[in-house]
């Protein structure tokens, strides 16, 4: 009962959408302008359309809220002392909830952030390594679909050579959220073979 418990808190925590109510204070819905997503980027790039003023403030908060889910539930169980096992799914119903919030009719955004703050806690050298790679790839082409894909690869690939026996080597908690990262990304990933995704 008490996994059961923590998967819930880290599926309804995961889901509060912050990049939505942040702009919403400024009377904004992201949902209803550029991507739909409410996500950090779509809130950096609607906002400088509406707001530039607050622009950069409200996505650097979506971001770190964002993070925060996934990491301070798992903080909370660590401190508990909940098995790895239960915190890894702690990380997967949080990524679940963000990006299937159910506060907004099961949508969502995309995963990166609250993956990244889940792991960060997990697997903080992989998440790093993540982040680094996210970090250079953002800066050189200002994609940041691309840039958080091949992050999120980068993170998953590490933790094959840094940690190659978790969960027996099958690594199923992060290929799930990989899985469920890079499936939200598809309207990206669509733009990116046709050449029409946007840069930041």
């Amino acid at each position: 009962m008490e996994n059961l418990l923590f998967y819930l808190i880290a599926y309804l925590v995961g889901g509060i959408p912050f990049g939505y109510l942040l702009a919403k204070r400024y009377g904004i819905n992201v949902k209803e302008h550029g991507s739909g997503n409410i996500g950090a980027t779509n809130v950096l790039r609607v906002l400088k359309e509406f707001k530039p003023e607050v622009a950069k403030k409200v996505a650097i908060l979506t971001l770190v809220f964002d993070a925060l889910k996934g990491a301070v539930i798992i903080l909370i169980a660590k401190f508990m002392g909940v098995s790895l096992q239960t915190q890894y799914a702690i990380a997967v119903f949080a990524v679940i909830g963000h990006c299937f919030s159910p506060f907004l009719k099961f949508q969502g955004g995309k995963g990166v952030a609250t993956t990244a703050g889940a792991l960060l806690v997990l697997l903080p050298i992989e998440t790093l390594i993540g982040l680094i790679v996210w970090f250079v790839m953002a800066k050189t082409l200002k994609i940041s679909s691309i840039s958080s894909l091949v992050g999120i690869l980068a993170g998953i690939a590490s933790s094959y050579i840094i940690h190659p026996n978790l969960f027996d080597g099958s690594h199923a908690p992060l290929l799930i959220i990989g899985f469920i990262v890079f499936y939200k990304h598809i309207p990206n990933i669509v733009r990116l073979i046709k050449g029409e995704e946007k840069r930041v």
